[in-house]
């Protein structure tokens, strides 16, 4: 009867333990569209095995927890070793079409740059500018957008936050040069806007588990997001805001005297930001009513505001609150992510702008455009939702706590410059190629210039971070000039950071 009761419960556990076990058995494996796309580019025709869905993902001890939505685009007749781009955008958080469909991938959306785009048929178009003749690509959607989400036991809130953003795509990517066989290919990442904040630390997370990457290219970036915030008795986001102001300023025709150049221009406006603006900001209260009247004078002749609002604002004006105030006079406010765009002023009276005319004005060709490409092209199912934003998602919030700023208030002072620091420090043949529009109100390049002479690198591993700049906004790409020079600045980026001595 010993024996029999032993020989029971044997079986018993056996039975629970595979019951346990069954629920990941059951979850979902991920759905695979594949295609077959092409692309001309400098009159030859590239073709590509194209897959688009989800990939199950699984943690670190191999637990299925997410579905993770991508785009891979592979040259059919391509060596093994070619080289690999993972990109993406930013928001957080948002989807990955406007890179794919903008600058990217085969096919582009033409919109109407600067003004606004008509309504649909939008004219798509072969992407001459596609990186493809150099890089495979793998487009993706981190977890709350595309066709990415939790499943077994994972919730959201796994996934959203600065570290966990990091971890999740870290695997992904991890995962994926598996499923390819790419691990021995030079790598690449691409992100735009919260994708280089992402970039930055992304790159050191993958070093520390042995996958390096060849290079990391950042589209329109921020590595401090103080700089964003104008914080109360932070005067660094005023000073990195101003020489935007006065770029946006000179390419509406309010200032007082242009030069030769907007480069030129903005050579000057540098020093007077270092040297006469700084200072005066430094004093806080300490500026004497005649050193203030003097400085806003000067202010006022390089950005277009008048002196008496400059004065009325203690020298401290907000992007939002110049976008409303530099065209106020002609019933317009300027764009935050392209100050080259403007669209009607909603409240006159209304100290900060109500609309993004950019935004406005590219949002829906980009979305609608790309999602007829998605669906009919990639022949993607058509009962599956693709979610361009988690913004709508009920309970989206961010989590801004970052592990390696454990000795700052992470909620006010996050950022990912340390981390990128450390990983060009331990890995001296890292190259950073940043692309910076100085129409960019969102992410602007004074801030990026300002963090990179603040990582106290050495004069020889600084080299390794490359600037380009382009007479355009946040998504430079919608520009067509600056969309040719980007495809000139990343093809020579990739082909010196994936040669072989």
């Amino acid at each position: 009867m010993k024996k029999y009761y032993t020989t029971f419960f044997i079986f018993l556990s056996l039975a629970i333990s595979a019951q346990e076990e069954t629920p990941d058995e059951t979850l979902p494996e991920g759905e695979i569209f594949s295609s077959t796309q092409s692309v001309i580019i400098d009159g030859k025709t590239i073709s590509l095995a194209t897959e688009t869905g989800t990939l199950q993902l699984r943690d670190e001890n191999d637990k299925p927890f997410a579905l993770f939505g991508f785009t891979h685009y592979k040259k059919t007749s391509g060596n093994k070793n070619r080289p690999i781009v993972f990109a993406f955008n930013g928001g957080p958080l948002s989807a990955s079409f406007w890179l794919h469909f903008g600058v990217l991938g085969p096919k582009r959306v033409e919109v109407n740059d600067p003004d606004y785009t008509n309504p649909a048929p939008y004219k798509v178009v072969n992407n001459e500018f596609s990186i493809l003749d150099k890089a495979d690509l793998v487009m993706i959607d981190p977890i709350g957008v595309g066709f990415s989400k939790p499943i077994g036991e994972a919730k959201w809130t796994d996934f959203w936050g600065v570290d966990q953003d990091i971890r999740s795509i870290g695997l992904f990517i991890e995962q994926f040069l598996i499923r390819t066989g790419k691990f021995n290919s030079p790598k690449y990442l691409l992100g735009e806007s919260y994708g280089t904040f992402r970039n930055a630390g992304l790159v050191k997370h993958l070093q520390d588990k042995g996958i390096a990457m060849n290079g990391v290219i950042m589209v329109s970036a921020v590595f401090d997001l103080q700089h964003l915030l104008f914080g109360p008795g932070d005067d660094v986001a005023y000073l990195v805001h101003f020489p935007t102001y006065a770029a946006t300023a000179w390419y509406h025709k309010k200032v007082k005297n242009k030069g030769d150049s907007l480069e030129s221009f903005l050579e000057g406006i540098r020093k007077f930001t270092q040297e006469e603006y700084a200072p005066a900001l430094l004093k806080g209260d300490q500026l004497s009513d005649s050193e203030k009247d003097a400085i806003a004078q000067k202010i006022s002749d390089i950005t277009g505001l008048s002196k008496d609002y400059w004065i009325k604002a203690d020298l401290r004006v907000t992007n939002s609150e110049y976008f409303q105030e530099l065209l106020r006079d002609k019933g317009e406010t300027v764009g935050r992510l392209d100050s080259r765009f403007t669209g009607v002023n909603e409240d006159m009276l209304s100290q900060n702008a109500f609309t993004d005319p950019q935004s406005d004005a590219i949002s829906a060709p980009y979305i609608s455009a790309f999602k007829d490409y998605l669906y009919n092209d990639l022949k993607v199912r058509k009962d599956l939702t693709y979610t361009t934003t988690a913004g709508g998602r009920e309970g989206f919030k961010w989590d801004w706590k970052h592990s390696g700023n454990i000795a700052w208030n992470a909620q006010v002072a996050v950022s990912t410059l340390p981390d990128m620091t450390s990983a060009m420090q331990r890995n001296p043949n890292l190259k950073i190629l940043i692309l910076n529009g100085y129409y960019d109100l969102a992410t602007v390049f004074y801030g990026v210039e300002h963090s990179i002479n603040h990582m106290g690198l050495s004069p020889e591993l600084k080299k390794n971070i490359i600037m380009k700049y382009y007479e355009a906004g946040h998504m430079m790409y919608t520009h067509l000039p600056s969309m040719e020079q980007f495809k000139l600045d990343v093809d020579a980026f990739i082909d010196e950071t994936s040669k072989r001595d």
